[in-house]
């Protein structure tokens, strides 16, 4: 089950992981609201090459899950747990 999450307003797609007790959340949909990004598939792809350059593992431990994207297809989209989201949300403040 996939359950959107409202934040200012705008929809964050989640999933809640019942044998790990924990949510994923697109980092795509939260990306898009944290940078006003245009295109943030783009910005994404940008911040993983950036992480990775700096050694960090944070894309390591991406999960990716079937998601209904806008268009009603369920689409696979990289996922994070509340953890690696707050790591990500850091280097979006440092970009």
């Amino acid at each position: 089950m996939c359950p959107v999450k409202l934040f200012e307003n705008r929809k964050v797609r989640t999933f809640w992981d019942e044998a790990e007790q924990q949510w994923y959340f697109s980092v795509i949909d939260v990306i898009e609201i944290l940078t006003g990004s245009s295109i943030p598939k783009r910005y994404w792809s940008d911040l993983k090459k950036k992480l990775s350059s700096e050694g960090s593992e944070v894309y390591e431990k991406i999960v990716r899950l079937k998601m209904k994207a806008e268009d009603g297809k369920m689409r696979i989209t990289d996922c994070a747990n509340t953890q690696q989201l707050f790591r990500i949300i850091q280097s979006i403040a440092k970009s």
